[in-house]
């Protein structure tokens, strides 16, 4: 069983249906409930991803013996800054390595732009999140922004 990462186009099916995946389990957990097709598509509506190309970004589809199991993206912030954005794993496949390298495949797509820090802010239900990136070097430091969902601000030096 193996893990592959490579930079995929967001609008792609597969990378839709991550994407749709994304926001149904983080919009669920926030709301306590199931969202509905139609909270999802809203929120998926102008969510700012077309900058998640080159070169203001990078979105990655990790894929799991070849099905779409992960994504990620990264938006660049300023010269040495981007954002990690959009890391999903899905429940299937997770504690199966994936989350490591699609951090890994986000860091290596940083250091192509030329970035030197990486940064993202998360929420508290996010927990496997969380875990993810604090087991990988990423270090909670101060707020940069005041993001509706922002609880947690983590980044890490390249």
């Amino acid at each position: 069983m193996t893990w592959t990462v490579t930079p995929e186009h967001f609008g792609t099916p597969d990378a839709l249906l991550l994407r749709r995946d994304y926001y149904d389990e983080v919009a669920s957990r926030y709301w306590k409930r199931p969202a509905t097709g139609a909270e999802i598509d809203e929120g998926l509506t102008n969510d700012g991803v077309g900058l998640l190309t080159p070169p203001t970004g990078e979105f990655l589809v990790g894929r799991y013996d070849g099905k779409p199991a992960s994504c990620a993206g990264l938006l660049l912030i300023d010269a040495e800054t981007a954002e990690l954005t959009r890391v999903y794993v899905r429940p299937g496949f997770r504690s199966t390595g994936g989350g490591a390298l699609l951090l890994a495949g986000i860091e290596s797509a940083a250091r192509a732009f030329g970035v030197r820090r990486i940064r993202l802010d998360t929420r508290n239900d996010l927990v496997e999140a969380r875990g993810l990136y604090a087991k990988h070097g990423y270090r909670e430091v101060p707020a940069f922004n005041q993001g509706e969902y922002a609880e947690h601000w983590f980044a890490k030096e390249l």
